[in-house]
C-alpha cells in the first residue's frame, strides 16, 4: 500500500492567492479557498500546512505563451523561497491558461462567482495537473 500523500496547491498573484487541497490517494484537487496578500499570507499557509498535513506544496509557474519567464516568473519564484522553511517539499507545476480555464468552469455553472474564485479554482487546475502528472493510476 503506497503512503497517501497531502498536497496544498497555489495560484500565487500579487493580491490573492487561490488554494486548493489533495492527497495522492484519491487524486482529486478541490478549490479550497482564497489567502488576500497582505503580509500575512506566510503565515495563513503555514496554518494550512498544518491544519490539512500537507507534505507538498505544488505552487503555479507562469510563463509567457512562448514558455519563457517573466516578471510574475520571478514574483512567484521569490515567494516560493519564503515558503521552503514551512516544511513541505515546493514543487511547481506550469498553470499555463488555468485562470482562462478556471473563469470558463465558473461561467459553465450559470451562478455567480468572484475573482477570488477565479483564483482558487486556478489553483486547483493547477493542483490536478500536478497530481495527474505525478500519481496516474
Amino acid at each position: 500500500m503506497t503512503k497517501n500523500i497531502k498536497l496544498l496547491g497555489l495560484d500565487v498573484g500579487e493580491k490573492r492567492i487561490g488554494v486548493a487541497v489533495g492527497d495522492s490517494s484519491v487524486r482529486i484537487a478541490i478549490p479550497f479557498d482564497t489567502i488576500e496578500v497582505d503580509n500575512n499570507e506566510i503565515k495563513t499557509i503555514a496554518e494550512l500546512v498544518l491544519r490539512e498535513n500537507s507534505e507538498i506544496i505544488v505552487v503555479g509557474y507562469p510563463r509567457n505563451q512562448a514558455g519563457e519567464a517573466t516578471a510574475q516568473t520571478k514574483f512567484v519564484e521569490d515567494f516560493a523561497k519564503k515558503l521552503v522553511d514551512l516544511g513541505p517539499k515546493i514543487e511547481f507545476q506550469d498553470e499555463s491558461l488555468t485562470s482562462v480555464i478556471a473563469e470558463q468552469r465558473l461561467v459553465s455553472y450559470k451562478k455567480p462567482y468572484t475573482k477570488g474564485d477565479i483564483d482558487a479554482q486556478a489553483a486547483a487546475i493547477i493542483l490536478q495537473d500536478y497530481i495527474e502528472s505525478h500519481y496516474a493510476g
